[in-house]
């Protein structure tokens, strides 16, 4: 039986204390010097059916976390259950099994596809390595997967470079879905894609979801749309989650320094209200992940640092139902 939270709803994945290091060799015998800390202790969950949107700036280690999560890298420590299975400690066969359930659409549509396979190679894939379909049935299904993300089927037969970057995209997508899973992590779908087409690719996106009862781990850089798709959003900056709450009172009530910048930065359609509005200017750049600050890591940067903050990493913890905060002044900003 899986679980089941307060609002009687089903968790469908849940991450503790997730931790990827990755080693730092120098010299001729190649001895461990230090180590890079994409992530660095991330917990959350994900109900079954919701939208998590996860955000922060390059290399803060949200595709990493992504990857980790499906064992792509095997983590250094920590624990990932999904539907009740710890996924770290499986292996081989078992692994393999599980992972029919879960999928990735990754963030380069041009190099996530292989350029000397046609679109019925490229989607069909799944169903002969899993060994779930042959023959005229793997035609079929691929047919009826282009059907789906609004491509002909006659399109089978051609190779990626002759497809723009959203047809390339949703090639992608159908290869997500060939093995009918009921969670996806979209690693930045719509980045590489131009404005247009991202919408498009997005609205895609949700009608799947709710045709299917998809669960996704939506990673972006560009809030506004994390906004639009997400019922809950995940503030992460050098290795770390800052800010959990859901989408509309993360976006109106943010309670992290971090979290007030980034959405500061979001440009809005209204002139007067723009100019009007406070601006959270960051001073200097964020530090390696190699090397990162005491305490928290957000406070060589932060306009409200104070003694403690380089003492000890402050406690993700609830500030409200449903919104947790790590920072020693939350507070303030109720």
């Amino acid at each position: 039986m899986s679980n089941v939270n307060a609002n009687n709803k089903e968790t469908l994945l849940q991450v503790d204390d997730l931790v990827m290091h990755f080693p730092i060799y120098r010299g001729v015998i190649q001895r461990q010097v230090g180590a890079v800390r994409a992530v660095d202790g991330v917990s959350f969950d994900i109900e079954r059916g919701e939208t998590l949107g996860l955000v922060g700036e390059s290399g803060c280690g949200k595709s990493t976390t992504g990857r980790t999560i499906l064992q792509l890298y095997r983590p250094t420590s920590g624990a990932v259950q999904f539907e009740d299975v710890d996924l770290v400690h499986l292996k081989g066969e078992e692994l393999r099994k599980i992972r029919r359930k879960m999928q990735m659409i990754f963030q380069d549509p041009y190099a996530s596809l292989n350029p000397r396979m046609t679109v019925a190679d490229i989607v069909g894939e799944p169903l002969v390595v899993h060994e779930v379909a042959k023959g005229k049935e793997i035609q079929d299904r691929v047919q009826h997967l282009l059907e789906i993300v609004n491509l002909n089927p006659s399109f089978a037969s051609r190779y990626p470079h002759e497809f723009s970057g959203g047809q390339r995209q949703r090639i992608g997508i159908a290869r997500a879905l060939a093995l009918q899973p009921s969670f996806i992590i979209c690693d930045e779908p719509i980045s590489a894609l131009d404005v247009s087409i991202q919408a498009q690719v997005v609205n895609l996106l949700e009608e799947l979801q709710e045709q299917f009862n998809l669960t996704y781990l939506f990673i972006a850089h560009d809030l506004s749309m994390v906004k639009h798709i997400s019922d809950r959003v995940a503030v992460m900056y050098l290795g770390v989650i800052v800010e959990l709450a859901s989408r509309d009172e993360l976006y109106a009530k943010p309670l992290h320094p971090y979290t007030q910048a980034l959405l500061s930065a979001v440009p809005i359609p209204d002139p007067i209200a723009d100019a009007k509005r406070k601006r959270t200017i960051l001073q200097g750049d964020v530090p390696s992940p190699a090397n990162p600050p005491s305490g928290c890591r957000f406070r060589t940067r932060c306009p409200i640092a104070e003694a403690v903050c380089a003492e000890s990493r402050p406690e993700f913890r609830e500030i409200r139902p449903g919104h947790f905060v790590a920072c020693f002044f939350a507070e303030r900003f109720l």
